[in-house]
């Protein structure tokens, strides 16, 4: 394990889907705002103002109505599109600053700022901070450290304890316990649920406590990957930067219907759909797939019939032609399908990856990299990019989508869609 001397930060995005959502909404900034779930089910991002009121993530929107009405809360359902690209102008705006970043979740990174240290990091990491906020919008915080997990301590720090304006550095500390001893270990990077309430058990409550610790204990109670955590919490770094993102090993596509479904045409426009997505990101990777599974599932929260299944096909060569996927789905939906149930779910998971360089070439099947398929592909997508997604889509997919989750409170689409672009009034 390494223990050379780096310098980390943990770039944290504050309350990022309710942020990207003010960005477009000045209106709202210091009012109770909150996210929901697929089909407008449970909160899954609430702002500072919402949970002051008592209302967390996790809590059922229908039960809300009282308090939304008495608070003026104000919900939206997830706007994916939205959050994926404000999250890709926020890590474009950290990579400036640093050679060495690791996309760590759609609203974390890690910098490494080894050799920065005498531009004084705590005024360069608030430059970061002021100028993603003035180019974005979007309010982050940033924890320092000797490591990984240190970073993320910093972060957790920064984040809840306002003198410190949204940046935090524990690696200048010549005493760390007193801020160790603020962190519950719940919250410790790599600290899971089932290892928080062993901890709890012995004792260790904290992640002082848990630094604490003798390493053969922990080595025996938490395998070698806690045993890293707590050096990392002892200022011994094991964890590099992940510069270079491993290529997917599968891909899925599935969301639950915004009601029961019960005829097959429906689920094929479902199939169609969600394969439609899938393909997309296969060719986006650079990547082609040889096989495809399709699964469907009734809702076992029901007292109803219940019935789940699934089936794959494989392909005779690898592609990455959005009709053929989708032929292939429809096929085995048709085979999967039985009458008399109320499906609430469909998905499609391609695998069976190779990189486009590596494909092997066939004299007998011409390879899709090697015919017109190829070239349909990337200009449909590159329309789409342009113009939005969906301004060309398959016919197979449908028109009047009855089936697609319920998203009522859906926000517009303000940097991915010409139509719906921010209206500006002088």
């Amino acid at each position: 394990m390494s223990k050379k001397s780096e310098i980390y930060a943990l770039v944290d995005c504050n309350n990022f889907y309710v942020s990207c959502e003010r960005v477009f909404r000045p209106d709202l900034l210091h009012k109770p705002v909150g996210v929901l779930s697929n089909n407008d089910g449970i909160i899954v991002a609430a702002s500072e103002e919402l949970k002051r009121l008592g209302i967390k993530r996790g809590a059922a929107a229908f039960k809300l109505k009282k308090e939304i009405a008495k608070h003026k809360i104000t919900l939206f359902s997830s706007n994916y599109a939205l959050y994926g690209d404000m999250s890709a102008r926020v890590m474009k705006t950290l990579s400036l600053f640093t050679p060495d970043i690791e996309v760590y979740s759609i609203d974390e990174a890690f910098l490494l700022l080894t050799g920065f240290e005498n531009r004084c990091l705590n005024q360069y990491t608030k430059l970061i901070k002021q100028t993603v906020q003035k180019w974005t919008g979007i309010p982050i915080s940033i924890g320092i450290g000797e490591t990984k997990t240190l970073a993320k301590v910093a972060n957790h720090i920064a984040k809840r304890e306002p003198k410190h304006q949204g940046v935090f550095d524990i690696s200048k500390l010549q005493n760390k316990n007193s801020y160790l001893e603020r962190v519950p270990v719940e919250k410790i990077w790599g600290v899971g649920h089932r290892y928080a309430r062993m901890l709890d058990r012995h004792g260790i409550s904290n992640a002082l406590l848990l630094s604490q610790s003798p390493y053969p204990w922990v080595k025996k109670k938490m395998t070698v990957v806690g045993l890293r955590t707590v050096m990392e919490l002892n200022g011994i770094s094991c964890l590099d930067l992940e510069r270079d993102v491993p290529p997917k090993k599968e891909i899925v596509s599935s969301r639950s219907f915004g009601r029961p479904v019960t005829e097959l045409a429906e689920l094929k426009q479902a199939v169609s759909e969600y394969c439609t997505r899938a393909v997309e990101k296969l060719r986006q990777d650079k990547q082609l797939a040889s096989q495809i599974m399709v699964y469907l599932t009734t809702n076992r929260f029901k007292h109803e019939p219940q019935y789940a299944n699934f089936d794959y096909i494989q392909l005779t060569i690898p592609s990455a032609y959005t009709p053929s996927f989708i032929q292939a789905a429809q096929k085995i939906l048709e085979n999967l399908y039985r009458e008399g149930y109320r499906y609430k779910k469909v998905g499609v998971m391609l695998s069976n990856f190779v990189h486009e360089s590596q494909v092997p070439h066939d004299i007998f099947a011409p390879s899709y990299l090697d015919d017109k398929r190829k070239e349909i592909m990337e200009c449909i997508d590159k329309i789409n990019r342009k113009w939005g997604s969906n301004t060309i889509s398959y016919a197979s997919s449908g028109v009047d989508k009855q089936w697609q989750m319920r998203r009522q409170f859906l926000s517009s689409r303000y940097t991915t869609n010409w139509q719906e672009l921010p209206t500006v009034k002088a």
